[in-house]
Formats: structure tokens, sequence, C-alpha cells
């Protein structure tokens, strides 16, 4: 900044003239020469020196008095404040900077201004003379030597509008922009609590839960980018349904994005199952209407399962299960439907009960395998470790993936003795792996653990028993928890997870940016690795003739920056082709997962896998 020394000496010098009799007599009072009493000593070349550094620093601050006053202002504060250094003598800090508009911090101020609290910092939203607000962090301090204090101002306007919209992004779906999984749940939630329908309204809850009749043919002939564009659209269509016939007392009903070709549409103050009734009839002709995508035209159907009931004694859980039940009936009745909840049926759930009545003893029998998917080090293209994946092979259903049976297994318990199964069996043959094809760096197993083994067992106690019965190294095993349960951890959980870490096993969180992502949180607790949800590596596809949206590459590459800062690594799942292989790479992300590396396969392959590693890799 030119002519800042200059500027600042003559204006440092008329400060104390240009201030009130009041605030004279309290500088009286004061050392003499503040600047020098502040320096290791007083030669006016050092003062001069002072003064052109306080004005030429980029972070704006000023001197306060202990009435609360502006001593002297720098250019940077002055700047951020749209004044002259001169006009902010003799100011009112807490006018300047808001300080007054909260009670504590107010009182945390003044006992800075008196001498009895060494420190403040808060946050405060400051309005500029042009018109726009910024965001600013404010921290006070004693000046050593003097009577004064020195407020500093930082701009993070910047920070505050990424962390809205990595807020925005973990609770919309970046494929449809329809709020996501988490939003819907917290919606659900807030809907279902009795406050919520004590006072005023219809007192009842509905729910359209539906999926897309021939969706996985669409992506398995025309790809994903298609799928996509098609899902999208479908969003559109629903989102123009609920628009028409919403009477809620939001003005229309929330319509989101489970996952995958999954959606529901909530619906509160529902007046009835006729209301719903009608709800799903538009759907369904809404979806059954051709698409018209890029020269593509696409039809496909829609099974919706239709409940409707009173919100009292009505748990988020209840609903889904009834709803995810319906829709289940609505695809078993021949597609392309809706089906209204029926208790009767729904106690012949016969499915659900044949897999849950054989769960526990098919451990016994030796029914589940694993398979395992690599993870491979974006960089050299070496595996580094791979994810142990459970497969029920069922004598009556067939092979079984794990969103068929964890589910069940969670609810009646028997979670936790697969689990262990799982964690021994995987431990041990990474061990083998090592002890068949020795290296200096060896592979790692991840495993997944449910929350209910981590409420429900000793798995601290199972983990160590295990390690140590197998002979693997804490080191080599990984264990992946989801977003929610790791970001909600308090109490025991929290101490199995520090326990774990302290063994020297690896805490992962599974499917990051799903869920109710906490950043701040992150920090406290012993992860050591971001394991980012498949939809985020989705947006990095790219093809002949598509362009995809830089947007995306952005979002990532500050999920990885801060991943880093806070000592984690992160894993890409997902990772479908090289385009998207060489764009995480770019931005700095550690290990990819996914079908272009490898499906989840037997352990004799992963074998064939490290040993076409290079020598001393």
């Amino acid at each position: 900044m030119s002519g800042t020394s200059e500027g600042t000496g003559s204006a440092a010098d008329s400060i104390r003239p240009a201030m009130t009799q009041r605030h004279t007599a309290v500088a009286a009072t004061a050392t003499p020469d503040r600047t020098r009493s502040a320096l290791p000593d007083g030669r006016p070349e050092h003062r001069a020196d002072y003064r052109a550094a306080f004005d030429a620093a980029h972070l704006a601050m000023a001197l306060v008095d202990r009435t609360g006053h502006v001593v002297s202002a720098n250019q940077a504060l002055a700047a951020l404040l749209g004044a002259q250094p001169h006009a902010l003598a003799g100011r009112s800090a807490a006018d300047l900077v808001d300080l007054a508009s909260e009670a504590r911090t107010w009182q945390a101020y003044q006992e800075v201004l008196r001498g009895r609290q060494a420190r403040l910092r808060c946050t405060r939203r400051i309005k500029h003379p042009d018109g726009h607000s910024l965001w600013t962090e404010i921290t006070l301090g004693p000046v050593p030597g003097t009577g004064e204090v020195l407020l500093s101002v930082a701009d993070i306007s910047d920070r505050r509008d990424l962390q809205a919209r990595l807020r925005h992004l973990q609770m919309h779906d970046p494929v449809t922009r329809l709020p996501n999984r988490a939003l819907f749940f917290e919606r659900l939630s807030a809907a279902l609590e009795a406050s919520s329908y004590e006072h005023g309204g219809t007192g009842r809850i509905g729910l359209c839960y539906l999926d897309l009749d021939g969706f996985k043919a669409v992506n398995d002939t025309l790809g994903h980018r298609v799928g996509d564009r098609l899902l999208a659209a479908v969003a559109a269509r629903l989102t123009q349904c609920a628009d028409q016939s919403g009477y809620g007392r939001t003005g229309g009903h929330l319509v989101a994005r489970l996952g995958g070709d999954e959606f529901a549409l909530l619906v509160e103050d529902s007046t009835g199952t006729e209301q719903l009734a009608d709800l799903a009839r538009s759907v369904l002709a809404a979806v059954q209407e051709p698409f018209d995508l890029a020269g593509q035209r696409l039809a496909v159907s829609a099974s919706i399962g239709v409940v409707e009931r009173a919100a009292a004694g009505t748990s988020a859980t209840g609903l889904m299960q009834a709803a995810d039940t319906t829709l289940y009936w609505a695809k078993a009745d021949g597609k392309a439907r809706w089906t209204l909840f029926d208790p009767e049926r729904n106690a012949h759930r016969m499915t659900r009960q044949a897999l849950s009545s054989t769960l526990r003893p098919a451990v016994e029998r030796g029914e589940f395998t694993l398979e395992y998917q690599p993870l491979v080090d974006l960089e050299s293209g070496v595996v580094r470790g791979v994810e142990a994946l459970v497969r029920w092979n069922h004598p009556q259903f067939g092979t079984l993936t794990p969103n068929r049976f964890i589910g069940i297994a969670e609810e009646d318990g028997s979670i936790v003795q697969l689990g262990r199964w799982v964690l021994q069996t995987a431990c041990r043959q990474a061990r083998r792996w090592q002890i068949e094809q020795p290296s200096d760096s060896p592979v790692f197993v991840s495993v997944n653990v449910a929350v209910r083994q981590v409420w429900d067992s000793d798995l601290v106690g199972d983990v160590a028993e295990i390690l140590s019965e197998t002979g693997l190294a804490p080191q080599l095993l990984q264990l992946e928890l989801t977003e929610s349960a790791v970001m909600g951890s308090a109490g025991r959980p929290l101490q199995a997870l520090q326990a774990l870490s302290d063994m020297g096993v690896r805490i992962a969180i599974d499917d990051f940016g799903t869920g109710y992502s906490n950043l701040a949180y992150l920090s406290r607790l012993p992860v050591s690795v971001l394991k980012l949800d498949g939809s985020f590596v989705r947006g990095f596809r790219y093809e002949e003739g598509a362009h995809p949206n830089p947007a995306d590459e952005t979002i990532v590459e500050a999920l990885v920056q801060l991943a880093h800062r806070l000592g984690l690594t992160v894993t890409a799942e997902c990772v479908e082709t090289a385009g998207q292989a060489a764009r995480l790479r770019r931005v700095g992300c550690d290990t990819g997962q996914g079908w272009l590396y490898s499906r989840a396969v037997a352990p004799e392959l992963i074998a064939e896998m490290i040993a076409a590693r290079p020598p001393g890799v």
C-alpha cells in the first residue's frame, strides 16, 4: 500500500488532540508514550516502524482504551468499515463491530476492558456503509505494558459461504437437486414431534415411497449419464405433482431422493388416505409419460407404497418400514402401480420373516462368505487395502448382498454375532496374505461395523482378541462406521472408538457427505479416514459430448483439503472411469475404490493383485 508509513504517522499524531476532554484525562493517567511502552525501547525510529507496520498490516486492527473508545485504527480496519482511520478515533469500538447486541458478549467485552478477562473471541455480522454485509471474527486482548486493548477484525465471509454451500451439499442430492435422505429424515422427525401437531393441523402424516421400474436397464444399457438425466427429469415431475396437490401448512409437500432410484413425497397434516391416493395417482401418471432426453426417448414406470396414519405414536423408523413393505407389495403385485398399506397384509411379510428367522443359525451353518474390493492408491495405482463385503448364500433365495439382510440383522441383534464372524474372517485372511506374500507395506483390511455392535457388544475386547488370535497388526485393520453413527458419537461409542484408535486401529467414516455432516466435530473424533460417498464421484464422469459441472470438482477439492488439514486421508467410492480417477487425483484424493479397479472378488483374486505389485511397494 503506497504511502503507508507517512500517512499513518500523521494520522496517529492527530488522533490524541481530536479526542474529547474525558478521553484526554484517561490517557493522562497512562504511560506518557503508549507506543514507546509497548516496544523493546522507545527510540523514535522504532515508534515510526511500529506505526508503519500497524497501518500496513492486512489484518484489520485498532487500539482501544479502557473506556471502550478507539485510540487509533489501521488502514485495513478503516477499509473494512468503509471509513478513514482518523474518522474512527474516539468512536465506540462496541458500536463499530456490534459487540452490544448480545448480552453475554457485551459482558465479556466489559471484563476484557477492566482487565478481568484475558481475551474475547466472537463472530459478528457487520454491515458496510455501501449496504453489503460481511461476517467477521472479532478478537480482543490486552496490549502488554499499556492500558489499552488490541481489537482485530478478520473477514470470514468466504469461510461462512463455503460452510453454507457444504451444508446445502450435505442435505441435497447432487443429481436431482432435491433434498437427500438426511434432510428428509430431519424433516420427518420434526413433523412427528408432538409439539408440531398438538397446536392446530390435522395431526396426521402421509408418505408416498416410490422407486422406478426399469431404471437398472437404463443404467446398464445407456450408462449412468443418461440415468442421471432421467432421475433429474423424474424429480422435476414429482416436484410439479407435489406443488399442484400441496395442501400442507408449508405450502407444499417435501419431495426427496432417498438414494438410487428411490424417491419420497412427505405430506404433513394430511387430510386422509384419499389425499394420498390422489397424489399417488398423479405421480404414477406423470412418471409413465415418455421422457425425451438428448435424443433418447425413454419410458419407465414407478411402483409406489402409500402410508397414511396419525402422527401421534408414529416413529420415523416405523413409518419407513411400513412404506418399504408397501412398496415391496406394489412391486410384487406387478409393478407400475401404487399400493396402500394394509396392516393385515403386513402381518404376513414372508420374505423378511423368513430371512430373520434363519439369519442366526445361518452363521453357525457357515452360509456366509466374504468378498473383497481393492482400495487403490490414486497416485501409484497400487493396491493399498481391501474392503471386506459379506455375502449370504441362502439355500432358498440364492446369494444375497448386504442390503438384503444387514438391516434385519441390526433389528434382531444378530448383527453382533455376524459382525464378529466377519471381523475374524477378514483379519485371518489379511494375515494369510501377509504371510504368503511378505512386503514392507502389506495391504490392510477394512471392515464395516454397525452401530449396534458398538452398543451391544464389547467391540474393543473383540477386536483385541481377534488381532491377538490372528497375529494381524492393529495398523492393518480399518473399521468403517456410517457417518450418522460417528458424527453423533458420545459416551460409550466415543470411548470405544477412542480405545480402538489408541490401539492402532484406523477408524473410517463411510459414505461421507450423505448424513448429518458436522465438519467441526471431525477434529474431536478419533477418525483417520473419510470415504466420500459415490454421489460425489458421479459428478466427475466425463464422456464424449458431456461437460462435467466444475462445481463438483470445487466441492470435492474443498472436502479433500479440509480432511488433509485435519490430518485425515480420503478415499473416493464408486470410481468407474479413468477420467474420474484422474480428476480425483488432481484434487489430491488419496485412494479410490470402484469398478474401474475391480468389483468385489474372492480372496484368491486379491492375492493375484497383491502379487502383481512392484517389488518393494
